[in-house]
């Protein structure tokens, strides 16, 4: 029994922060929300594609988002960093759920794109200063020898959040159901803003900066003056702007398998369903201790089998190809993470959780924007293919180029 216990925690995700109730209503609350959210995500690409029939527009959505991403990303870090982080999370989560029933509004009155723009724009605005405001309140909630398996733990469950609203949606959107979509969103989300409404006071400790333009640059420059840091940002960069292909899945769904919803789905589901699979196995991956140079390794395996799916015929290979990437981007976001710990000081863990939410969220946004722009050029296969590849040749490069984050091993 001895040994089967320690076989399941040497390779099994660790599951002690559970135990503690506000971390438990944190991350079950955020998992609840996030299914709606990846719900609407997906609506919403579906539902700019079936009024627009562009990929151009549904990668549009990419920049939209991504400028209140950056802007409120880095200045929420820094506010997380001066006020009480409960009032925080709980007015963002606001702002968030006020946009997702502006896009229930729409799609039963005027299915405008320009209000779908809009509202994708506000809804990012709340999910940049939530998300840091988030990261940064859990190392309140649980000891610090807990914090690594509470992290993987929230890779974990939204990576199946990001299985199940993709699934659910594929669903709903078979019939057309673009608000019924946003609808479940509405209500799944009250479950994010009953645990932000749980959480105890969360007042700033120690020093508390002004939460202003020099606050953000003070956390840049330390990022800047960190070359490992700064090299787990660029890499992440490198693996979504060159080969997220999520843009072109509508078209892909069009061409290859008639414009069926069950297939959107699946194909919106895959990353995440691998992202699972490597949150379950996360056992070994605290043990690797070249992290800098694992870090390149993995990004070239999601880069390499991303392009190998965009040469798939057959549903179910493309989507094992996508998952397995997924299972490769899920260990690398634990790596970065895990850097990331291990270099910040408290009093700026809201600002680099702030820079760091900026490039995980927005990194797949000017993926969208690249996918878009190029399929609508070069045709969806090439730009498929063709960003997978890149993605693969330009990390090892990067990568292999800074000695430091080569020989980068994580402290003891």
């Amino acid at each position: 029994m001895s040994f089967a216990k320690g076989l399941l925690r040497r390779h099994f995700v660790d599951t002690r922060p559970i135990q503690i109730p506000d971390y438990r209503r944190l991350l079950t609350g955020q998992a609840v929300a996030f299914v709606g959210f990846q719900l609407t995500a997906v609506a919403v690409s579906a539902e700019v594609y079936a009024l627009t029939r562009s990929s151009f527009w549904v990668g549009m959505l990419g920049p939209v988002a991504l400028v209140p991403l950056i802007v409120f990303g880095l200045w929420g870090g820094a506010i997380a960093d001066a006020m009480d982080r409960r009032k925080l999370l709980l007015a963002a989560s606001l702002i968030s759920w006020s946009a997702t029933l502006v896009l229930l509004v729409n799609a039963f009155t005027l299915k405008s794109v320009w209000v779908i723009m809009a509202a994708v724009a506000v809804q990012s605005t709340g999910f940049a200063v939530a998300s840091p405001t988030r990261n940064a309140i859990i190392p309140r909630l649980v000891p610090t020898p807990l914090v690594p398996a509470a992290n993987t733990l929230n890779f974990l469950f939204s990576s199946i959040a990001s299985v199940l609203g993709p699934l659910l949606g594929g669903v709903i959107l078979a019939g057309g159901g673009y608000g019924f979509a946003y609808l479940i969103d509405a209500v799944l989300f009250t479950a994010s803003l009953y645990a932000a409404l749980r959480l105890p006071a969360l007042e700033p400790l120690g020093e508390v900066t002004a939460p202003g333009f020099r606050a953000v640059v003070g956390g840049l420059r330390y990022i800047m003056a960190t070359p490992i840091v700064l090299m787990s940002f660029v890499v992440d960069v490198i693996a979504m702007a060159f080969a997220m292909p999520r843009a072109m899945y509508p078209e892909m769904t069009a061409i290859r398998f008639g414009d069926s919803g069950i297939a959107y789905g699946w194909l919106s589901a895959a990353i995440a369903l691998g992202a699972v699979a490597g949150g379950l196995f996360s056992g070994w991956v605290g043990r690797v201790r070249r992290q800098g140079l694992a870090l390149t390794f993995v990004i070239v395996v999601w880069g390499l089998t991303v392009a190998a799916a965009g040469l798939a015929q057959a549903l179910w290979l493309m989507v094992l190809l996508l998952a397995f990437g997924g299972f490769a981007d899920l260990v690398s976001a634990v790596w970065r993470q895990t850097i990331l710990q291990t270099y910040a000081p408290d009093e700026m863990r809201g600002r680099l959780q702030g820079v760091f939410f900026v490039v995980v969220a927005g990194g797949p946004r000017l993926g969208d924007l690249r996918a878009g722009t190029t399929a609508s050029a070069f045709g969806l296969v090439p730009a498929w293919v063709g960003g997978g590849l890149l993605c693969a040749v330009t990390v090892v490069i990067v990568g292999l180029s800074v000695s430091s984050f080569r020989r980068y091993q994580v402290r003891s």
